[in-house]
């Protein structure tokens, strides 16, 4: 095998850990009618037990940067996937719903670590020429993980009755997790640690050895003094984020974050088959419009890393806050008697999620990545990151609520935020395509 070849091998391993973050995300929306049902819970106590997760998820980002470092990039993969496991298995089997909860937060920590860990490790042992293509891999992967949960709820559905459903059925669906789980934990076995990492624990012989498995042999000697070389910079603090020339720039990259989460994308991960249920439509045609909407999200995610370097990461944003917006606005008209316009109610939601996956998806981290220095890069996307988990907290856990008492005026409020959204993307964040890092840097500060 090659090295190219070795490289895309090990990536793809690193990247079922976003599979595992997509599946655990999406995994939710099959069992909460289930849930509700078997514990009698009402919708505040539902929205806690979605929204829990991501209480994990900010406590993962936020200690995933010390896991890593201390521990390092494969071990850190490793616990995660130890978590989505336990976790699985609490949620399938919980003695009561405090128990399940505890295993949902658990689950949370999980991607918490994975989102950090999975591009981390991508980005660090991929070549320059590939690295873009590489780490987007984990984009994709994401969106992979959303697909299968949807289908595994979906066939989950066809096995048994209501009575059934209630009883079993959303404890399987739980329960499938732990296969993409365990064999993440089996494959991580034969994957390298990254030579990064090696180099900064001093441990510089094995990161020679890495970099002679992954990199082409004339490269190594330079991509080693490379690494020790820039290993010399010293990390930047918070603080520095917060300082007069680089506060604009952190507090836009905060508030992007927030309308990631706020424009209403997780409640179609969460809660799609209850918006259908809720709007009437039949219970397996509800499952089987999510399957659609994880297959278009999919499609739509590979155009946008398509078109990101060539029509620019602001224009990108701008199209696709304005076209959920408009998605939104005729979900909320065609919400009511969908059952006569059930087609309605699918395209609109379809029509909504192209939008995010070719916008707010992923080019809102390209840019985050972009506009601030390699020295505070890392601790800016912390923070971003604990800022988005955080918005998606609020929204997975009032949305139940907000459906039983809106109805469909709730996408309406969705819509208003995707206009607030436009207008701040057209006044503050800045054009960044066919820039070098440096001169984006001395662009913006």
């Amino acid at each position: 095998m090659s090295k190219t070849g070795y490289v895309y091998v090990i990536s793809s391993i690193a990247a079922i850990g976003g599979i595992l973050f997509g599946y655990d995300t999406a995994v939710i929306s099959g069992t909460t009618e289930a849930l509700q049902s078997h514990f009698k819970l009402n919708d505040n106590t539902l929205g806690w037990i979605v929204s829990c997760a991501l209480i994990g998820c900010i406590l993962g980002v936020a200690g995933a940067g010390w896991i890593l470092d201390t521990f390092g990039r494969k071990k850190g993969m490793f616990f995660s996937g130890l978590l989505f496991t336990i976790s699985a298995l609490g949620c399938a089997f919980p003695i009561n719903i405090e128990f399940l909860i505890m295993a949902r937060l658990v689950g949370g920590i999980g991607v918490g670590v994975a989102s950090m860990a999975t591009p981390i490790y991508i980005a660090e042992i991929a070549p320059p020429g590939i690295r873009g293509k590489l780490v987007s891999i984990n984009q994709v992967a994401i969106i992979i993980g959303m697909v299968m949960a949807y289908t595994a709820n979906r066939y989950i559905i066809d096995l048994g009755d209501e009575y059934w459903m209630n009883n079993l059925g959303w404890r399987w669906m739980f329960a499938t997790e732990m296969v993409p789980a365990v064999l993440y934990l089996l494959l991580l076995y034969f994957i390298v640690e990254s030579p990064r990492w090696l180099a900064k624990s001093q441990k510089l012989e094995r990161a020679k050895l890495v970099l002679q498995k992954i990199t082409r042999p004339e490269s190594v000697e330079a991509t080693y003094s490379a690494i020790l070389n820039n290993l010399k910079e010293e990390e930047g603090s918070v603080g520095e984020l917060f300082r007069p020339k680089r506060r604009r720039i952190t507090i836009m990259a905060m508030i992007l974050a927030l309308f990631q989460a706020i424009t209403g994308i997780n409640v179609i991960m969460y809660y799609a088959p209850r918006i259908f249920l809720t709007a009437g439509i039949a219970t397996g045609d509800a499952y089987g419009h999510s399957i659609i909407i994880g297959l278009v999200m999919l499609v739509f995610t590979l155009i946008s890393l398509f078109l990101v370097d060539r029509t620019g990461r602001r224009l990108l944003l701008l199209v696709a806050s304005f076209g959920m917006g408009v998605s939104l606005i005729l979900l909320g008209i065609a919400f009511p008697n969908a059952e006569e316009r059930g087609t309605l109610l699918l395209l609109c939601t379809l029509s909504y999620v192209s939008f995010f996956s070719v916008g707010m998806g992923g080019v809102y981290w390209i840019v985050v990545s972009e506009i601030f220095p390699n020295r505070v890069r890392g601790r800016a996307m912390t923070i971003s990151v604990i800022f988005l988990w955080g918005g998606n907290f609020l929204v997975a856990q009032f949305f139940p609520v907000m459906l039983s008492v809106l109805k469909e005026q709730v996408f309406f409020v969705f819509a208003v935020s995707c206009a607030i959204c436009f207008l701040f993307v057209y006044l503050t964040v800045p054009e960044t395509k066919g820039q070098s890092l440096e001169d984006i840097e001395k662009k913006l500060f």
